[in-house]
């Protein structure tokens, strides 16, 4: 493209990045290539700067500069016969908005420095551009089962949307080791990545760490292989990073086949068993009309660890949640302390007396006066009426200057020097 165009942001790509933007349309390009040319300012929104972040708005004028030719199509990566006939065996939905895919085990989502095969480089089989599907949410490479993408930007924002606003209902499978106590629950437990080794996990947040994030699971136990074992379905109510492992490595019942969040006695138990984590089911709003439900097959990994501890998959309930009352079943510090918290800064019911619990950023309520240790006081105590018989309290001449009694010293006699009255007497009557 070699001439200057001015594009409309439409309303389906409200709130999208301006990177992202650019991405969508030209593919070809690299981030490098979009950062140089919004940093010299050749592409500019509604006719002022921009950085590679900035979020649209539905309706603002984005400044297109001349931009590279795409290479030819033989010098593309493009997707083998083979690699597109497996992208197809894994759709599991599909329909103009909509598209869900039965991720394997192993498969990453999306590329990094050595993984060349993903998903979303399979989605090229789906077209280019503004046809190709988007990604709304993330599997670990070695979970398996549900993964949903929306086909153009409307549906897309629409799906992640749902999902930021929690209307997304998520169920895993997972077999542990051990059996929870008690059996269902909720963990409310904030994590935080921590380097351990040469690798980065998510683990228990220490009380008040400002890096940590709060994360809510819900879990059922469905059966269980005596002591030794528990098949349990998982509901993440927050979407941290490994947020079902590590929070299952916290209660002390790790996921089998872990080689992360794994300990010794789940290493033993595991066996050859790879990760016993599966993503059963979602059920979301449709980006146009009523609600969406897709269920993934057990996978092949799921199934071998089925088969070992005698589990099987007819005697779980298509939502185990449904009617279940969340209550708390484990919780960590930070938890109890944002609690113990937000009970503090209630305002105090009872009557009577100073008031204690203060809300925060209030003023404090006055201390009652209290005389210091072993000094006198002079004059009626607070509250009490003054008898006018008794002397006030000792006054400072120096500072309030005589006083004179007009009607015991008479008349100001000329030259003659005013005379000061004596202290109080402290004798008491």
């Amino acid at each position: 493209m070699k001439e200057v165009r001015t594009l409309v942001v439409a309303e389906g790509e409200d709130g999208v990045r301006l990177d992202r933007w650019f991405k969508r349309r030209w593919p070809h390009l690299n981030h490098v290539q979009i950062q140089k040319l919004v940093r010299s300012g050749q592409i500019r929104v509604d006719g002022g700067r921009a950085k590679v972040d900035t979020k649209l708005a539905a309706g603002a004028q984005i400044r297109v500069p001349p931009l590279p030719d795409a290479p030819p199509a033989g010098e593309r990566s493009r997707v083998s016969a083979r690699d597109a006939d497996f992208a197809r065996s894994l759709v599991l939905y599909e329909d103009d908005e909509v598209l869900a895919l039965n991720k394997p085990s192993g498969l990453a989502v999306q590329g990094g420095t050595k993984t060349s095969v993903h998903v979303d480089r399979l989605l090229s089989v789906w077209g280019e551009g503004m046809e190709r599907p988007r990604l709304v949410h993330r599997l670990d490479r070695d979970t398996s089962g549900v993964l949903l993408l929306g086909k153009g930007p409307v549906a897309a924002a629409k799906l992640a949307g749902a999902f930021a606003r929690r209307k997304a209902k998520k169920t895993y499978w997972a077999i542990v080791c051990g059996t929870p106590h008690p059996v269902e629950g909720v963990i409310e437990m904030a994590l935080v990545k921590m380097g351990i080794g040469d690798r980065e996990l998510m683990v228990q947040a220490e009380p008040k760490d400002p890096r940590a994030e709060a994360a809510d699971t819900e879990y059922v136990t469905l059966s269980r292989a005596a002591d030794r074992s528990a098949w349990l379905a998982l509901r993440p109510h927050t979407g941290r990073t490994h947020q079902l492992r590590a929070h299952m490595k916290a209660i002390g019942h790790p996921i089998l086949g872990d080689p992360k969040y794994g300990d010794e006695k789940s290493g033993e138990l595991s066996g050859k068993l790879t990760l016993q984590l599966h993503a059963r089911r979602i059920e979301i709003p449709h980006p146009s009309r009523g609600t969406l439900i897709v269920e993934a097959p057990l996978s092949p990994e799921m199934r071998a660890g089925f088969e070992r501890f005698g589990f099987d998959e007819h005697e779980a309930d298509p939502d185990p949640f449904a009617g279940s009352v969340r209550r708390t079943a484990y919780s960590d510090a930070s938890a109890m302390a944002a609690r113990e918290e937000k009970a503090a800064a209630k305002p105090a019911t009872k009557r009577g007396g100073p008031r204690t619990d203060q809300k925060r950023g209030a003023r404090p309520a006055a201390k009652p006066y209290a005389p210091k240790a072993g000094a006198k006081r002079d004059g009626p105590k607070p509250g009490a009426k003054r008898d006018a018989t008794r002397p006030g309290p000792k006054r400072d001449s120096a500072k309030a200057g005589p006083k004179r009694d007009a009607a015991r010293a008479g008349p100001k006699r000329a030259g003659a020097a005013p005379k000061r009255p004596g202290p109080p007497s402290r004798r008491r009557p």
